[in-house]
Formats: C-alpha cells, structure tokens, sequence
C-alpha cells in the first residue's frame, strides 16, 4: 500500500521530491511536479485495481507487494504538467486513466508529438535510454498516474519473462504508431493532417463520431505540424462544406466517407 504523503517535502525547483522510509527498509525517493496538490496522492492496492497494465497482469503477488511498496499514485488537473523535458527520470510512468499530450521543445517552436489515451505506459524508450526525459507530458483532461521506480521496473523485466514480452509488446506498438505519424506528416498536405486528427479523435479516443475537441487550436496546429491559422481555416472549410459541424467546441462528423477520403489521399 502506497503510505499516507509526509509533509516534511524538500523542495528544488520546479519538482518535489518526496522521501520516505518503508518496511523494508530502503530510502525511496519520488519526483514528484509541484503543480499537482500533495492531497491528491492516494492509496492504492495494485492487487485489486482494474486498470493494471497486460504487463501487470503477469505479476506474481510477491512482485505486486513489491509494486505496491515502489509506485506512488498521483491525480493530475486539466493543464498540469506530469514530466517536463529536461528533468531527472526515475519513475517509469503508468497513465491509469484520462488523457495526456507528449510534447517536445525543439530548436524553433515545440511540437506535440502524440495523445496518449489511458490505460498505457508513457514513453518507456525515453525511461530506459536516458537519465533525463526527452520530453514533457501534459494532462489534457482529469488523470490519474502511477509514477514507479524505474529500478524495480527493471528488475521484473529481468526476472518475468512474460512481463518482459508485454512491454516488450508495447514498445513495438508504440514504434509501429510513430512510423505511420512520421509517414502522414511527410506526406500528407495540411488538409489531410488535419482530417487524421479529427478520425483519431473519434475512434481512438471517444468512440464517437461526436464529441468536444479537448485541445485547442494551436495545440492541434502543433500536433498536425501546420500553422494555427491553417488548422483554424481547415476546420471552418469542413463546417461550410458539411463534412464537420462545429459547434464551440464540439465537432460532429456529418459526412465521414468524405472526411476519410481526403484523409487518405492527403
């Protein structure tokens, strides 16, 4: 069980970092965002949760009480920052629920580089290949997150192979995911780029041909890699031809055949 948040924090910019002993005697240490407020760090009990990983499910119940005593789970509003990029990487990072943007600072301007729907992983290439993440992760709506010591992480992976298959599942999905990302935004045109992201939003996120876009225009601009003003006259283009309704916020596929078809020829 996850142990009730101590108030003696240390704090360093920007990030908590939270130290506390446990039974067995170990110093651990979580670095922790200071946007999120310290009430919002629950108990939990990975033996019974319902949204563990395909990867968690191959545990032991030893190696879940050893989960159990090396994971801290922490709930995320709307805008607050999960990882910034730059800082120290320590936890390998489980999004157990909501939604969350992937975005990097480049030389120029930072461009999102994906939406992460719960229940998955987040970026496990970053948590092994470097001791700083690459990256920053954004809550886009209400999430929750479990932050697990990347020691312990790596030590089911040497001594559970079916554990070890799992993640190893993941990364190549993850992989397989980026390659068809990279191969749209080097070939599509603006229009195209922007019809992917609405079809996404639909049927990879909500399951709906109707539901409110939880980003902004410039976010979507930096996820389709154009301009705001591009994506902001793409999106009216679809609403006067009838291909989308938008309302607000609310978009509402009203001819998808179409809208599947730009998609494709880009």
């Amino acid at each position: 069980m996850v142990p009730k948040v101590e108030r003696n924090l240390t704090f360093i910019p920007k990030f908590a970092v939270r130290i506390c002993k446990r039974g067995c005697d170990i110093t651990h240490i979580f670095s922790i965002p200071l946007r999120f407020k310290i009430q919002k760090m629950e108990k939990t009990s990975c033996k019974f949760c319902n949204l563990k990983s395909a990867a968690a499910h191959t545990l032991k119940n030893s190696e879940i009480g050893v989960l159990e005593n090396n994971c801290a789970q922490v709930d995320f509003m709307p805008g607050d920052n999960i990882v910034r990029q730059n800082s120290l990487s320590t936890n390998v990072i489980y999004i157990k629920s909501g939604l969350v943007k992937v975005h990097i600072r480049g030389p120029i301007r930072e461009r999102i580089m994906k939406i992460v729907k719960a229940p998955t992983y987040l970026c496990l290439p970053s948590s092994f290949g470097d001791k700083v993440n690459h990256f920053s992760a954004t809550a886009i709506e209400s999430t929750s997150v479990c932050f697990i010591d990347v020691t312990v992480f790596k030590q089911f992976i040497y001594s559970n192979g079916d554990f070890a298959l799992q993640i190893i599942l993941d990364l190549s999905k993850g992989e397989l995911q980026s390659l068809h990302h990279c191969l749209n935004n080097a070939q599509k045109q603006n229009i195209g780029r922007v019809a992917d992201a609405i079809l996404f939003f639909a049927h990879e996120i909500y399951n709906s041909n109707s539901f409110l876009l939880p980003i902004s225009r410039q976010d979507l601009a930096d996820l389709t890699g154009i301009t705001r003003e591009s994506a902001s006259r793409i999106l009216t283009d679809f609403d006067n031809e009838k291909i989308v309704e938008i309302e607000g916020k609310k978009i509402s596929i009203t001819n998808e055949a179409l809208l599947r078809q730009i998609s494709e020829k880009g």
